[in-house]
């Protein structure tokens, strides 16, 4: 039976690790690389990091701080943010990174997914969808870190990047981000029944029966989170426990 993951996510902003509510208002939090020597210790499955700004900023990956990550990462370990073309990509797997995350390019470059999925295969490009609610069950694709409106919507979105070659897919809901209120289950349905390949639901843990929700109601094989492990006492090892005796079955 499929294991299902948990994978906490690292927002990277200028020199450290942010965290807001939204996508707004970001909160120091402290070193990336402490985080993946904690994080690695909990042995969660995956670890997600994103610089937030190396697009808006017109910048490629850190490729030197993916490596001081990856030294210190024994999971696989997606990385986005910044990343313009295959040669990107390249430096980014030769550094210690396994996946790449495409976000704006997703919108922007299209025809990017095809070429890291060509070139290097699918299970190795992640398209991260940030979408916002526009009313009852309408949602607004966003980009450049939740500024830009795009009028595309999340589903039809999420097939295009399946049919360019993605391997899978990390819906992000930009209302539930940060607020620990709980994931937006509709959202992630909606993407999971869209798409035949795995979905990562994030935005919005802050309890493990968030997650249990999520993986019991949704079609998503995969959860994120990131404010609940930073600023509570609740612990992905925990998270496991909780999700076994409830019949998940997770990776222990």
């Amino acid at each position: 039976m499929l294991k299902h993951r948990l994978i906490p996510t690292l927002l990277y902003k200028d020199y450290g690790l942010v965290k807001g509510v939204a996508f707004d208002s970001w909160r120091r939090i402290g070193s990336a690389v402490q985080a993946v020597k904690v994080y690695n210790m909990r042995e969660v499955d995956e670890l997600i990091f994103l610089d937030i700004t190396a697009t808006q900023q017109g910048r490629q990956p850190d490729f030197e701080l993916v490596d001081d990550l990856a030294d210190e990462c024994f999971m696989p370990l997606t990385v986005g943010g910044g990343i313009g073309g295959t040669d990107d990509v390249e430096r980014l797997l030769a550094v210690g990174a396994d996946k790449v995350a495409l976000n704006t390019a997703l919108v922007e470059k299209p025809r990017l997914v095809t070429e890291i999925a060509n070139r290097f295969g699918t299970q190795c490009a992640v398209a991260s969808i940030d979408a916002r609610s526009k009313g009852p069950a309408q949602y607004e694709v966003v980009i450049r870190s939740g500024t830009q409106p795009t009028g595309k919507d999340p589903c039809e979105l999420a097939k295009t990047a399946e049919e360019l070659g993605a391997g899978e897919i990390l819906i992000t809901s930009v209302d539930r981000d940060g607020t620990m209120q709980g994931y937006d289950t509709a959202l992630t349905e909606r993407v999971a029944n869209a798409v035949s390949i795995p979905v990562i639901a994030s935005g919005g843990a802050g309890t493990y029966e968030h997650m249990f929700e999520v993986f019991s109601t949704t079609g998503a094989t995969a959860l994120s989170a990131s404010s609940m492990f930073h600023f509570t006492e609740q612990t992905p090892n925990e998270a496991k426990e909780y999700l076994a005796g409830r019949g998940v079955p997770v990776r222990k």
